[in-house]
């Protein structure tokens, strides 16, 4: 069903106050606590570790994709504001309706003509922040976002009113692992996951995304384990079928024997079986650098690499719907079928996670261990570590 079109830039876009509010995230809360002891400086420093957006059509966004119109409005009182909102406080998704991210050094550096006009952050919200925007506190909000030391990524967070149980969260939290890379909350399916100019620009260039039909296709590659190169779950299964063969482990030498004889078997060329040779030695040495950093135990092993395909899957469908490509119930049916996917393929979040993070390091990190093999490393201790982990709240089975 579609949801009515919010109202203008200045209308009050988030649940109504009330004794029974409850902050979506950390940021609100910390905003109504500094709001409600008149602390500034605090609200001041929250504002310079988030991020902030500004309502556009989506007509305007896409005609003119490298301007932010930001209008004034006038509030309740009649004084003229201009607005923005925390990601907690944004709308429910609405397909005329993007968002524009911002930091609170572009909000000080945007062009101020009014001295009086004022900046309010989440109008008619018991998380409103009003600010006087004139020069001179400008320059202060220039100063905080200097000082503050935003944190680049690697945060688990997650949103009160998002997912939290059944199916949905479940298949949420198979996505996790980029969630906490990109430092965007795991249980959401709604108005933002990146802003909306940097999320068409994220998917044209990665996933030669620009369209309805190329999100479709790429989403059902994922879905269906295509994505990947295939070479990883071919010896994967190999290792397996002698382990059940042997009733026990084969040993290294067996595995990568076994392997390219296989391959052979079927037509692999002299140098596809060398590569088939080459890949199981990398998978054992990262099989053995998993286990000392914590993401298998001293016995494990990983079976199969399509968590990285499933868990890619789950925020696609999320990329799409912020980038107005699907509508909330198709994003949604793909999650929760993402899930099941997973469920099927593993015994245990742990065991899911090691898959995802062979899928990835095997496909971009050439046994360096950098990047992409340490952000795997941080969400797998924050997602079987971490308090508020949905891996600590949402059984596997």
């Amino acid at each position: 069903m579609t949801r009515p079109a919010p109202g203008p830039p200045g209308a009050p876009w988030g649940p109504p106050p009330g004794p029974a509010w409850v902050p979506p995230s950390v940021t609100e809360h910390l905003l109504y606590e500094a709001g409600a002891r008149g602390d500034v400086e605090a609200q001041l420093r929250v504002l310079a570790d988030a991020e902030l957006y500004i309502a556009a059509p989506k007509a305007e966004a896409d005609a003119s994709p490298e301007t932010i119109v930001w209008r004034a409005h006038r509030d309740e009182a009649g004084r003229s504001c201009r607005s923005v909102l925390t990601r907690g406080m944004l709308p429910p998704w609405h397909p005329d309706w993007v968002f524009h991210g911002v930091s609170l050094r572009w909000i000080a550096e945007f062009g101020w003509r009014d001295p009086a006009q004022l900046l309010s952050v989440n109008t008619g919200t018991p998380a409103r922040v009003l600010l006087p925007a004139t020069a001179q506190h400008r320059a202060l909000w220039l100063r905080y976002y200097a000082e503050n030391d935003r944190p680049d990524g690697d945060r688990l967070i997650a949103l009160r009113h998002g997912a939290l149980y059944g199916p949905l969260a479940y298949g949420l939290a198979c996505g996790a692992h980029l969630a906490v890379g990109n430092g965007v909350p795991w249980n959401e399916v709604g108005t933002v996951y990146e802003e909306y100019g940097r999320q068409l620009e994220s998917l044209r260039d990665s996933w030669g995304i620009t369209g309805r039909e190329g999100w479709q296709r790429q989403l059902s590659t994922l879905l269906d384990a295509r994505n990947s190169p295939p070479e990883p779950d071919f010896v994967l299964r190999v290792r397996e079928r002698l382990r059940s063969g042997l009733g026990g482990p084969p040993s290294a030498d067996l595995w990568r024997e076994t392997a390219a004889g296989h391959a052979q078997d079927i037509g692999a060329d002299s140098v596809a079986v060398k590569g088939i040779e080459e890949l199981v030695r990398r998978v054992l040495r990262y099989e053995a650098r998993f286990r000392a950093d914590g993401l298998l135990p001293p016995d494990g092993r990983v079976t199969t690499t399509v968590a990285y395909d499933y868990g890619r899957a789950v925020n696609l469908a999320r990329w799409g719907l912020a980038a107005r490509f699907c509508h909330p119930q198709e994003a949604e049916q793909a999650i929760v079928y993402a899930g099941a996917l997973s469920k099927s393929a593993y015994h245990s979040w742990e065991e899911f996670s090691a898959g995802y993070a062979l899928g990835r390091v095997l496909r971009f990190d050439e046994e360096e261990y950098g990047r992409f093999y340490e952000q795997n490393v941080v969400a797998h201790r924050l997602l079987t570590g971490g308090e508020g982990s949905p891996w600590r709240n949402i059984p596997w089975r």
